[in-house]
């Protein structure tokens, strides 16, 4: 069966980076390929929300406001995998990220907890 599988999180002080991960069994290179990956988050709170998303076809991305010009998200079809590297985190960045796959059938992955705090 499908699975995605988060890494990278953890706690980091305001300014600081990380990258996150994702990777992806059960699907074959050009299954993963025609997938939309997206990272969403959760705040304590609040509802998931999108963070960046990146196209299957030609890796358009995109991204919610609130991280515009400090994260980015890319794709490694080949390793089956999804980055998001964060930059200058901010305390408002605290949540748990979320990996998503999007084709004909919607996978996530269990989530990777992300805090920022000094």
């Amino acid at each position: 069966q499908v699975q995605l599988v988060e890494s990278g999180g953890g706690l980091v002080q305001p300014g600081g980076s990380l990258r996150l991960s994702c990777a992806a069994s059960g699907l074959t290179f050009s299954a993963f390929s025609s997938h939309v990956m997206t990272w969403y988050r959760q705040a304590p709170g609040k509802q998931r929300a999108l963070v960046a998303r990146i196209s299957s076809a030609h890796g358009v991305t995109n991204y919610d406001d609130s991280v515009k010009g400090r994260f980015t998200i890319s794709r490694d079809n080949a390793n089956k995998a999804v980055y998001l590297q964060m930059n200058n985190l901010k305390p408002e960045d605290t949540a748990v990220y979320y990996c998503n796959a999007l084709y004909q059938a919607s996978y996530w992955g269990q989530g990777t907890q992300v805090t920022v705090s000094s």
